[in-house]
């Protein structure tokens, strides 16, 4: 079974620079363009299913891969990115300000942190890997496009890599709009393109250094 997992496109937290978590921040018309050339790298894969975050950014990420093949698209809540609780919404530059001790752990060592009255990585990485599994469980032998968040993608690599969340800090995050390609065979996960970027050429954007 293949899946392809999507991060979204430019969206508006990813501008204004600032922790989007579970807010249902929408795509740029950057982002919006991004998507549209994504759909473009599946021509000669032919998808057979999409699957989404229902978060807006994520949605419409894999809705243009949707409608260019004529597909379904299935939202499941499990595939959202982190809820950061309390650092919902807030731009980066302040959140070590006002959570100076949890952000903290999120900058230096991300597979413990706990957003503050929000969600954990291991929460997280509990919940995406559960969506997964059934994914695949369902989908034997299919190619199946997973549009979904950087932070979701980055807990799964630690799996696929079969590494501890501890070492989820020297994992870079994905860039927009990218590819990551994952062959599951007998229930493990092996990466086979990881954050591709290049159909987007000088459209690539990604998330600001140190967070």
């Amino acid at each position: 079974t293949d899946l392809y997992f999507i991060r979204h496109g430019q969206s508006e937290a990813n501008v204004s620079q600032s922790f989007a978590g579970s807010t249902d921040s929408l795509l740029t018309p950057l982002g919006q363009k991004q998507a549209e050339v994504t759909s473009a790298f599946f021509e000669d894969i032919k998808p057979d299913k999409v699957y989404a975050s229902p978060l807006k950014r994520a949605y419409n990420t894999g809705l243009a891969v949707a409608k260019r093949y004529n597909l379904e698209i299935e939202t499941d809540k499990r595939l959202q990115e982190i809820y950061g609780g309390k650092w919902e919404s807030v731009p980066f530059a302040e959140l070590i300000n006002l959570y100076h001790d949890d952000f903290n752990v999120w900058l230096t060592d991300l597979g413990k942190a706990v957003c503050t009255e929000g969600e954990s990585t291991v929460e997280l990485q509990n919940r995406v890997n559960e969506a997964v599994n059934e994914i695949v469980k369902n989908n034997p032998g299919k190619k199946i496009v997973i549009a979904t968040h950087a932070t979701p993608i980055r807990v799964m690599e630690c799996i696929w890599n079969k590494v501890s969340l501890t070492e989820m800090k020297d994992i870079p995050w994905v860039s927009n709009a990218s590819v990551t390609h994952v062959r599951y065979e007998n229930g493990e996960g092996k990466i086979i393109l990881r954050s591709y970027d290049k159909h987007l050429g000088d459209m690539t954007t990604e998330l600001p250094k140190g967070i």
